[in-house]
């Protein structure tokens, strides 16, 4: 059975940018290959880690919508529906060294998600077995998480900020794990970005208001806007970086197996 990392949080709090750097560790570690899925209609995990994708599953479901509503129709009168979505689905999963990598993408213009989260669970079905280390960048909220599209969640992270609206955001994400009968082994808070890696007490009253257990603090790091500024991969950040070193030893006491 595959060890499923669910990441989850606020907008703006740099979960993206601590997933990243979790699949990088994990692959370190030997714990690959990985499976990382990028589950955010505003996709970027691939920056951070570097690798270029080609096609997302929203870009998928868009073209199978487009050709079925075309004159020259590109899928093969031969070929039925299913198959030709299977071939695409197949582009969307960029592989590397020690991990691959799953972007659901969003759909183009007005509707709702439903027909591509209904594409990213059966895809999920389908590849998690074959890996036995997932990790999953949510979007901001628990949309994913509540409509089941992932099998099974073994460790949640929340990501929030110094902020006590970014405490209390996580708090809400918590309830609601627990009101979907989620039932992660391990769910705790990771606070990113705090000013040389401290919180006042302010914050940490919010968490303690909140019920949420404290797994440890990432620093503000001027390098990691610099890199992003430059369009250079996180991940590249060298080794000492006080961002990858902080969350090195938050994940080691996790002791992830």
């Amino acid at each position: 059975m595959s060890f499923t990392i669910a990441v989850a949080g606020k907008g703006g709090v740099g979960k993206t940018t601590l997933c990243g750097l979790l699949i990088q560790y994990l692959c370190e570690k030997g714990k690959c290959p990985v499976l990382a899925v990028d589950a955010d209609a505003n996709s970027n995990l691939n920056e951070v880690l570097g690798v270029e994708v080609e096609m997302t599953l929203g870009q998928v479901r868009e073209e199978v919508e487009r050709a079925e509503n075309s004159a020259s129709n590109p899928i093969p009168p031969s070929m039925s529906k299913a198959d030709y979505m299977e071939i695409m689905f197949n582009r969307c999963l960029v592989e590397d060294d020690d991990f691959d990598l799953l972007v659901m993408g969003r759909t183009q213009g007005k509707g709702c998600y439903c027909f591509v989260n209904g594409l990213l669970q059966t895809q999920l079905q389908k590849l998690t077995p074959n890996y036995p280390y997932v990790v999953v960048d949510n979007e901001a909220g628990m949309e994913h998480l509540s409509r089941g599209i992932l099998p099974k969640v073994d460790m949640l992270l929340l990501v929030s900020d110094c902020s006590r609206r970014g405490v209390q955001a996580v708090g809400r994400i918590a309830s609601l794990a627990g009101e979907i009968g989620l039932n992660p082994k391990t769910m705790g808070l990771i606070v990113n970005r705090a000013p040389e890696g401290k919180l006042n007490e302010g914050t940490l009253e919010e968490i303690e208001k909140q019920g949420l257990t404290l797994l440890g603090v990432v620093p503000h790091s001027a390098q990691v806007y610099e890199y992003d500024c430059d369009g250079r991969p996180t991940v590249q950040l060298p080794n000492e970086s006080p961002v990858k070193t902080a969350l090195r030893s938050i994940i080691d006491k996790l002791e992830i197996s």
